[in-house]
């Protein structure tokens, strides 16, 4: 991993931050702020972004590339869209990371220090941009989880499918484990 140092929170940054789909709604003020708790991370292929069960605080944007994500060695997809929001769950619940992340190739991700917000200065100023970053997560997470329910459905429905087709014994049985287990 390449790591930058924590960057400033000049105009160009500020530029750069509203490209990201997340972000582009977040006031000048509040992007400030985010970039004093930020550093880019460059990661190359195959190597671990996040350790599943792991206590880090930190929160990615994924700003160039690939990651696949996997929850008990199995893989639970690869993303590559700009914006994409890694590491929230952690943040959100205060659990140990749900997951594993991996890069896929060489990819850029702006990653956010939750546990740094001593770094922007009053309290209002912390609670205003927590309150921010929480309503950014309830969106995103809002999104997956629509998605979510959408693969359970088909996954139910093919699941119904095969059941029909097999007269309700499940792929892979035969006579055999029939004989077998009487």
């Amino acid at each position: 991993m390449i790591e930058s140092k924590f960057l400033k929170d000049n105009i160009q940054n500020i530029q750069k931050l509203l490209s990201i789909p997340p972000l582009k709604n977040f006031e000048t003020k509040s992007l400030r702020q985010l970039l004093r708790l930020s550093k880019i991370r460059e990661y190359s292929h195959g190597e671990l972004i996040i350790k599943e069960g792991d206590m880090d605080p930190w929160l990615f944007f994924l700003l160039s590339g690939k990651i696949r994500v996997e929850k008990e060695k199995v893989e639970i997809g690869i993303f590559d869209k700009i914006g994409e929001i890694f590491g929230e769950m952690r943040i959100l619940d205060g659990l140990g990371r749900s997951a594993s992340v991996y890069a896929e190739g060489k990819i850029v991700c702006l990653a956010v220090d939750t546990s740094a917000t001593n770094r922007l200065g009053s309290e209002d100023e912390k609670a205003n941009f927590l309150l921010l970053l929480y309503r950014m997560f309830a969106e995103y997470v809002s999104a997956r989880l629509r998605l979510t329910n959408d693969e359970l459905i088909q996954s139910k429905r093919i699941a119904k499918r095969l059941l029909k087709e097999t007269g309700g014994k499940p792929v892979g049985y035969s006579a055999y484990n029939q004989t077998a287990t009487s």
